[in-house]
């Protein structure tokens, strides 16, 4: 049996948790608690980094959410996430990497000003939504007028790079500039996998709490 070790609340369990939905596996979840949980002795023994996600498979142990993704199809390839066509294999690697390296930097400081935590300068921020702009005009310029990455199917590259878009308006990225990016968002955004693990606001407004409260302690 897949299980798969989580919270909720991070974008890298997230696109586990998306591609497991959309490959309709059988799998169980265990929800952790960031505060603790993931320190505990039975924990580290799947990862001693002490990290988020972690996928186990009847005893096979995965790390690190792109290598779970690449194990996931590989091990399960039906339905793929992945294409045949060497261009759009392409397409799909270089949009995950983008994401990663490119994508995921820009948006820690537009995070941590939507969330409140801590002043952060606005030449920092004008930086930030800069390089976030120069990432989607390179999603929209790879999307094309398609429905996904990958054409007509859907791919790793809509599980990653799509599992930030229902942010991209409240981090003041204005969609409206990408239209065709923005259909993209939409279509993602009503597939029941998406809905399913879209965290609440009620979940989002703990997590904002406890940020807040940990702060003011450690600045006491």
């Amino acid at each position: 049996m897949l299980t798969l070790y989580h919270t909720p609340l991070s974008v890298n369990s997230r696109r586990v948790w998306v591609a497991l939905l959309e490959k309709e596996l059988p799998f169980e979840t265990v929800e952790m608690q960031l505060s603790g949980d993931q320190m505990q002795p039975d924990f580290l023994k799947l990862n001693p980094f002490h990290h988020i996600p972690v996928l186990t498979d009847d005893g096979f142990t995965v790390i690190e959410s792109f290598a779970i993704l690449d194990y996931l199809e590989a091990k399960y390839p039906t339905p793929s996430l992945l294409p045949k066509p060497a261009e759009a294999i392409a397409t799909v690697r270089m949009v995950e990497m983008v994401t990663l390296n490119e994508l995921v930097p820009a948006f820690n400081p537009l995070v941590k000003k939507m969330m409140g935590f801590g002043q952060e300068d606005e030449a920092k921020i004008n930086q930030a939504l800069q390089k976030a702009e120069v990432v989607l005009q390179f999603y929209a310029d790879k999307l094309g007028e398609g429905p996904f990455f990958g054409g007509e199917q859907l791919t790793l590259a809509d599980v990653v790079a799509g599992t930030f878009a229902p942010f991209f308006e409240q981090l003041g990225l204005p969609m409206t500039q990408y239209p065709s990016l923005q259909t993209w968002v939409t279509r993602l955004i009503e597939r029941p996998a998406w809905k399913t693990t879209q965290p609440s606001q009620a979940a989002v407004d703990a997590f904002r709490e406890r940020m807040q409260m940990r702060m003011a302690a450690q600045e006491q």
